[in-house]
């Protein structure tokens, strides 16, 4: 069976702007929304971690007020808990893109204290937009894409139009005036084209084989792209 690989964060915090540690990880729904779209589309999912470690879910987005409610935060909890795939990774630097039809960067705030400056991770997303296979990331998950530095001291993904979340949104999520960098500034300052949509509205861009999503709303229809892509 064709499998996709889920890269994900391998921290469980985020440096703020005063040294402190916030708690986080990665987004449930990000995690949960691409991966029942992609197994009921018939594909497996593996998932690869920095070092292998078991990647940690913001408590965050499990509660009533990031799920629409208790009953809905029930049900993404237990689809969470029910993906075994989240407590097995492989490394990173395990990863053979030619074993995979495409790859997957989910969000959440880790990402932006490790894989944007994961240089496995930038050769990883290098790779797989040469190679043409559908690269989906959404929320702040393009943070990744910092750490995709070219040959010549550019980023490879200059010129390239993206869904990131927004500085809009960072601030209503009250963490902006906290944070040592936004993610729609220094994908800009990288030469990254940010389409911004409306506050927590689903906002999917597509350019070549990459294909972004700005927030969590986003993350299925996302992975519905890809599964059109692929098919």
């Amino acid at each position: 069976m064709s499998k996709i690989i889920f890269v994900m964060t391998g921290v469980d915090y985020w440096t703020l702007a005063d040294g402190t540690k916030h708690p986080t990880g990665f987004w449930a729904e990000e995690a949960v929304g691409p991966f029942e779209v992609f197994k009921e589309a018939g594909y497996d999912v593996v998932v690869a971690t920095p070092g292998g470690v078991v990647p940690t879910v913001d408590e965050g987005s499990l509660s009533a007020d990031a799920n629409g409610g208790e009953e809905n935060a029930a049900k993404v909890k237990g689809a969470l808990d029910a993906i075994t795939e989240l407590r097995n990774p492989i490394a990173l630097g395990d990863v053979n893109l030619d074993d995979y039809v495409a790859v997957f960067y989910p969000g959440g705030h880790g990402p932006m204290e490790d894989l944007a400056v994961d240089h496995t991770s930038g050769e990883l997303l290098i790779a797989a937009r040469d190679s043409g296979k559908p690269l989906a990331i959404v929320c702040h998950g393009p943070a990744a894409m910092l750490a995709a530095t070219a040959e010549d001291g550019t980023n490879a993904f200059s010129g390239y139009r993206v869904a990131a979340f927004t500085n809009a949104e960072e601030s209503q999520a009250g963490l902006a005036d906290k944070a040592s960098w936004l993610l729609e500034d220094r994908l800009t300052e990288a030469g990254i084209q940010v389409q911004i949509g409306d506050p927590w509205a689903s906002n999917v861009v597509t350019d070549r084989s990459l294909v972004t999503g700005q927030n969590p709303a986003s993350s299925r229809p996302l992975a519905a792209e890809v599964v059109a892509r692929l098919a």
